[in-house]
């Protein structure tokens, strides 16, 4: 059922295939990013997601590392908020997740922790019992308290927790960037399903180079 869909050396073409084939047609109806409105937003990338080892492993992961790497740096550079949600369930909090899953991601798992290479700090972690990061979270607030009216979303899964963040944050009146390179999920079918369904009201698909103005 997984499969390596990213690869280094041909997700950048793959990426720019979908932004064409899915482009929002109402983007240019739509406010054009600017840095200074907008906060990043990375769920999820745990080592249960990205340690080849783990049941739970994502194979096109370590793939977008990179991408989001660079999207913290840039994010950091323009002063502008950096968040990042850490998936932590208990049983009491699973809910029907604990249904439909064969784990709950404790706090207290020894593959919980966020990807050290991205840098996050204590202060900037989201912890999120649900698919959704605003469910039963303080992000909402945080982003409000920082004006931020454009969210930047990367991160895992991207059929799971990331469309519903993106959808959450839509209804909330943020205009929602959804990065196309800085997702990823077991499939390219599920990632191609989230592209075509958010984009069709839900948000603007982008690249990193999109974002950072640089030329394809």
């Amino acid at each position: 059922m997984k499969e390596r869909y990213y690869q280094p050396d041909t997700m950048e073409a793959l990426a720019s295939h979908w932004g064409e084939l899915f482009g929002n047609p109402r983007k240019n109806r739509l406010q054009p990013f600017q840095i200074g409105n907008a906060a990043l937003l990375i769920l999820d990338m745990q080592e249960y997601f990205l340690d080849p080892d783990s049941h739970a492993y994502i194979p096109s992961g370590d793939a977008i590392l990179p991408n989001l790497i660079q999207m913290v740096k840039f994010f950091r550079g323009a002063e502008r908020p950096v968040l990042a949600t850490r998936h932590v369930n208990s049983p009491k909090d699973a809910g029907r997740m604990k249904d439909w899953w064969s784990e709950l991601l404790t706090a207290d798992h020894l593959r919980g922790g966020l990807h050290p290479e991205l840098g996050i700090q204590r202060e900037e972690i989201i912890l999120k019992p649900q698919y959704d990061a605003f469910y039963q979270s303080d992000l909402d607030q945080q982003l409000k308290e920082a004006r931020v009216e454009q969210l930047v979303v990367g991160g895992v899964m991207a059929h799971l927790c990331c469309e519903t963040t993106a959808r959450s944050a839509f209804v909330r009146g943020y205009e929602v960037f959804f990065l196309i390179d800085g997702t990823a999920t077991y499939t390219e079918d599920f990632h191609t399903g989230t592209l075509r369904n958010l984009a069709h009201g839900f948000a603007v698909l982008t690249t990193v180079k999109e974002l950072l103005g640089e030329k394809a």
